[in-house]
C-alpha cells in the first residue's frame, strides 16, 4: 500500500443502517477514526441510521469503511452506503453529534 503522504485527502460520507443507535456505535466509530488519524464526526439520524463523515488520507478512510462493515462494532450493522468526495477541510477532531 502506498504511503499516506502520496495520497490525496478525501471525504468519506457513510450511512450506517442497522441497530446502531443507543448502543455506543458513535463512540466506537470515533475511537476507530482517531486511531486512523481522521477528522470528522458521527451523528444519529432520525430514521435510525448513523451518518459518518471522515476526512483524511484515502487509505485511512478506506480502513474506516472496512471496519464499519466488518463487524466487531456495538449493535448490528446491516449495510453501509458510501459516498466519496473531495475533502472540504475545516474539520477539527472527530466528534459525536
Amino acid at each position: 500500500m502506498p504511503s499516506t503522504a502520496d495520497q490525496p485527502t478525501v471525504r468519506l460520507t457513510a450511512w450506517v443502517h442497522g441497530h446502531v443507535q443507543g448502543v455506543g456505535f458513535r463512540w466506537w466509530t470515533r475511537a476507530r477514526a482517531l486511531e486512523l488519524g481522521l477528522v470528522g464526526g458521527a451523528r444519529n439520524l432520525q430514521d435510525g441510521r448513523v451518518e459518518v463523515v471522515a476526512e483524511g488520507a484515502k487509505a485511512h478512510c478506506e480502513q474506516l469503511l472496512a471496519v464499519l462493515r466488518g463487524g466487531g462494532s456495538p449493535g448490528r450493522v446491516d449495510t453501509v452506503v458510501e459516498r466519496w468526495s473531495e475533502a472540504r477541510g475545516g474539520l477539527i477532531g472527530f466528534v459525536e453529534r
